[in-house]
């Protein structure tokens, strides 16, 4: 009994997960109410404050599933032990491609974060945690490029501070431009072209390079 109970509450929690990502993606975040999602879920509001205390947990469940298919492949580009750090941000970076294209969630999910987020007065925790968010990833990438150049996979005076937010910017663009227009260009098909070019960005710029 206990065991079904469990199973249950996790049916539940997953069943407004999707209600909220549903409700985001039609409304946006800002105009979206805990209402909205109970009745889309067709549980209570109560049942939603059992899981999570406001929207900003909700958007954070929404970031926990992009990060559930690819975290494998940041941890091992950020391990001090694996062997290819770059060989590793290169397959991380190929998979998002292809799932950003091929996967309905993932896609949904991601407009939401970039163009359906408003961060208006009341939003300010939610902007607050994509800050935190973002440095986190960034943090990462300082991390997997430090390894590649103690590998020997990127030149040696390197800077990765800013290699890591240049190789940010560049992804955070890119998916962001075929969001918005996936008819002008060929990010599945093309995807390591894609890769490859903002790697050899860390490669071959003098301006990422260490004053």
């Amino acid at each position: 009994m206990v065991r079904r109970t469990k199973e249950e509450a996790q049916e539940t929690r997953a069943q407004i997960i999707e209600a909220a990502e549903q409700a985001f993606y039609r409304r946006g975040v800002a105009r979206t109410t805990l209402t909205d999602i109970a009745q889309l879920a067709g549980v209570t509001r109560g049942a939603i404050y059992w899981h999570f205390s406001d929207k900003v947990e909700l958007v954070q469940a929404l970031l926990d599933v992009l990060h559930e298919t690819h975290d494998h492949l940041a941890r091992a580009s950020e391990s001090e032990d694996e062997v290819d750090p770059l060989g590793c941000t290169r397959k991380l970076l190929l998979h998002i491609c292809k799932e950003l294209v091929l996967d309905p969630r993932t896609r949904r999910i991601n407009e939401i974060l970039h163009y359906k987020c408003e961060f208006t007065d009341d939003m300010c925790e939610i902007r607050q945690q994509r800050q935190h968010s973002v440095l986190d990833c960034h943090q990462g990438i300082v991390i997997a490029m430090t390894n590649a150049v103690r590998r020997g996979q990127l030149p040696a005076d390197l800077d990765p501070e800013r290699a890591a937010l240049v190789l940010f910017a560049y992804f955070d663009g890119l998916f962001g431009r075929w969001l918005l227009l996936p008819d002008s260009f060929d990010l599945l098909g093309d995807a390591e072209k894609w890769v490859d070019a903002g790697l050899d960005m860390l490669r071959l710029s003098p301006a990422l390079r260490k004053q």
